[in-house]
């Protein structure tokens, strides 16, 4: 009775931590989905942050893997797919860019910064939770640091535009 009631909770405990990883990869495939729809809209006009994005858009496909490692560490299975909140979110601009007029550079970056503000939130959500086992915690923390950079390389874009 002793080791099954540890058991249990350990299992429990594994299988909150996953949860709060699947939304991370939610999170994590939004911003891979996202970045992919961004590609070809601005950089034309931004060729010397190019290679900035292209290695922000390969960083996220390492923090893709790592989350779903930690998952399957904790023995569960990752929700690989896109949030039914970042799909609404790439439909909305999608209309929304379909009905600006003129510049639509600058509504795009306005979009992909608050989407990288709305995953920054996520992250540090799920690293306040304290669901997160050292190990894990220490790999969000800095996927974490990684999207904040990304936000500010945004955000640095759209003040540079003003």
């Amino acid at each position: 009775m002793y080791s099954y009631k540890y058991t249990k909770i350990y299992i429990m405990k594994n299988q909150e931590e996953a949860s709060v990883l699947n939304d991370l990869l939610h999170i994590t495939n939004d911003r891979i989905e996202g970045f992919a729809r961004v590609e070809g809209k601005i950089w034309e006009n931004y060729p010397d942050v190019k290679s900035e994005y292209a290695r922000m858009n390969s960083l996220s496909t390492v923090m893709k893997n790592e989350l779903i490692n930690l998952i399957q560490d904790d023995g569960e299975k990752p929700s690989d797919s896109t949030s039914a909140a970042g799909a609404l979110h790439r439909t909305w601009i999608d209309i929304k860019n379909s009905f600006t007029i003129g510049n639509t550079e600058e509504s795009t970056l306005e979009n992909v910064v608050f989407g990288e503000k709305a995953a920054i939130d996520a992250y540090q959500n799920a690293i306040d939770s304290g669901k997160l086992t050292e190990k894990s915690l220490d790999i969000v923390s800095e996927h974490l640091k990684h999207i904040k950079d990304s936000y500010h390389q945004f955000k640095n874009m759209i003040e540079y535009r003003k």
